[in-house]
């Protein structure tokens, strides 16, 4: 049976987040990879922008003649889903619908009684049910489908669900999916010590970790890095619940050579200067922290059981170490004032984030907080029936307006962008001689954020260039780096001063001298000095790099010389 799992494009474009969004949840290369290994043909298409090329969606299914359609639901892609599910139905009326994932395993009786193109809903966790489910989807049939523990589907016109299926008890006992897949997101773990009210973790994995072992989880970035890939994002809940776990991890990392930078996300009561340490010998770059709020009173509604000294202690040690610490905040909560806002103001700057994301409170199915939505205001899951991704808390509260909810966001986010040139300023890295060549990677990483990434773009941030500037000379006094003296020759080619560019790239040539971006830097320097003869020499060691032919070609053009190429 052809089997296609297909994650679905969401309603609302997203910018911030986007390579969240982007990724293929890894779920759905676990569920892939058990059918791979029982010699089932299966195929995963990550269509999160399919509805950019609409057209494309009937044509690739026609194409493809799937018996099977596997839909990986987050909720607000489930309109992306039923959508492409109508058009499959269309196609081919026999093609059986199935949704997974979290968005589907607390609507499934909304989806079932609702949408008729849905023939069944995989419940919890999803590897082993769904193989079970094309078992017999497969087979005669003679058995009855209530038998397979871990769905749900119509009988007699009404959604039923059979008992849960019990949790995997060893993670390792799933197949590698990057024995047949490339992906970058990872997990440790599944399940999460927490219990925040707005999320739908302990509801779906319940309040138990499980856990990968140490062989098994760098065994797949082993294989994921012999395929090309170096950049990885651990999503675990809490990757650092188990802190001997994870530092055996970056050991292993560490003694089997795998040059890769990662990033992971953390609890600000689950992080030490060990665990910190061996992260960032092992690759690691950027943690992010659920903060939520600076305000105790909210974060008490939230439940977020932590306090402002330990964030502070975990923002400190985490930059300290050359780790770039990225807070999460959410406004728009129940009793959210503009005192609130400025105690979480405040924070901020105590805590001095090199990286910040705002969310307002949203209301999702699977959280305590979408329960007490029901009971406060008298609805029930129809309310998905409307075409939107999900409900804003200050929506349902009377106390919370749109215009009061615009200004606490502006006003954070302004606070946070004019005071993040001082928290670069006022960084404070360890001084541990072994991490010295990290330090001078981590400062012009975050020189490169306000030369050409993501803060590059902010008005409310002033002199990004200079900041740049200081970030770049800062990380040459720990170590020579490759990115600062090419962001320090760029800028000084931005004003004009192409002597100086040339003196500091030269510089950094004597330290790199294969390295392709300094030399092609090097080259355009001399062709604003119309030295081009001299350009040539930096673009003919890259012959295989485009930017390089086109350089080349501009400088036979000046000399008047035919193109040989280079």
């Amino acid at each position: 049976m052809k089997t296609l799992l297909i994650y679905p494009y969401f309603l609302e474009t997203r910018v911030r987040t986007a390579e969240d969004v982007r990724a293929v949840p890894l779920g759905v290369y676990y569920v892939a990879s058990v059918l791979k290994e029982n010699k089932y043909d299966v195929e995963i298409l990550n269509w999160y922008n399919v509805n950019e090329t609409p057209h494309k969606i009937s044509e690739v299914l026609a194409e493809k003649k799937p018996d099977i359609i596997g839909f990986s639901i987050l909720h607000a892609n489930r309109w992306g889903g039923i959508d492409i599910a109508r058009i499959a139905k269309q196609i081919d009326p026999g093609v059986t619908i199935v949704f997974g994932g979290i968005g589907a395993t607390f609507l499934w009786n909304h989806f079932l009684t609702h949408f008729r193109e849905i023939d069944y809903v995989v419940i919890g966790e999803g590897e082993y049910t769904f193989f079970n489910l094309i078992q017999y989807l497969e087979s005669d049939r003679s058995q009855p489908v209530g038998s397979i523990r871990g769905i749900a589907f119509r009988q007699d016109g009404q959604a039923v669900r059979t008992p849960k299926a019990e949790a995997i008890g060893c993670l390792d006992e799933l197949p590698v999916p990057a024995k047949y897949f490339s992906y970058q997101h990872l997990s440790l773990t599944r399940g999460c010590a927490g219990n925040c009210n707005f999320c739908g973790s302990p509801q779906f994995w319940g309040n138990k970790v499980r856990f990968h072992s140490v062989g098994y989880f760098v065994d797949q970035i082993e294989r994921l890095v012999r395929k090309g890939s170096r950049v990885f994002y651990f999503s675990d809940d809490t990757f650092t619940v188990n802190r001997k776990r994870v530092i055996d991890i970056c050991k292993k990392i560490i003694e089997k050579e795998l040059d890769i930078t990662w990033t992971a996300i953390s609890r600000v009561d689950y992080v030490s200067e060990e665990v910190l340490y061996w992260m960032r010998k092992a690759g690691c770059i950027q943690i992010s922290y659920g903060v939520e709020s600076g305000s105790e009173k909210i974060r008490n509604f939230l439940q977020k059981k932590i306090t402002n000294t330990k964030v502070q202690r975990a923002f400190d040690l985490t930059q300290a170490f050359g780790i770039m610490a990225r807070a999460y905040f959410i406004y728009g909560c129940p009793h959210e004032s503009r005192q609130t806002i400025g105690e979480t103001i405040s924070l901020i700057k105590e805590i001095k984030p090199l990286s910040v994301i705002f969310y307002i409170l949203d209301i999702f199915p699977g959280t305590r907080l979408y329960e007490d939505f029901k009971q406060r205001s008298s609805v029930n899951d129809d309310i998905w029936l409307n075409r939107t991704e999900d409900i804003l808390y200050f929506e349902t509260d009377p106390d919370l307006t749109r215009e009061l909810i615009l200004e606490f966001g502006q006003r954070l986010r302004s606070a946070f962008y004019e005071n993040l040139p001082g928290f670069a300023e006022k960084l404070q890295l360890i001084d541990r001689a072994d991490l010295y060549p990290l330090h001078a990677s981590f400062y012009s990483r975050l020189a490169m954020t306000f030369d050409h990434g993501d803060y590059s773009h902010i008005k409310a941030i002033k002199d990004k260039s200079g900041i740049a500037e200081n970030l770049y000379r800062q990380s040459l006094t720990y170590y020579p780096n490759a990115r600062a003296y090419l962001g320090l020759g760029i800028l000084s080619q931005k004003r004009r001063a192409y002597r100086e560019s040339g003196r500091i790239l030269s510089e950094g040539l004597s330290q790199f001298p294969e390295d392709s971006q300094l030399n092609l830097c090097m080259g355009v320097n001399l062709m604003n000095l119309g030295e081009f003869e001299h350009a040539l020499s930096y673009f003919r060691g890259f012959q295989d790099v485009k930017e390089a032919q086109l350089f080349a070609a501009e400088c036979y053009k000046a000399l008047g010389v035919e193109n040989p190429g280079i």
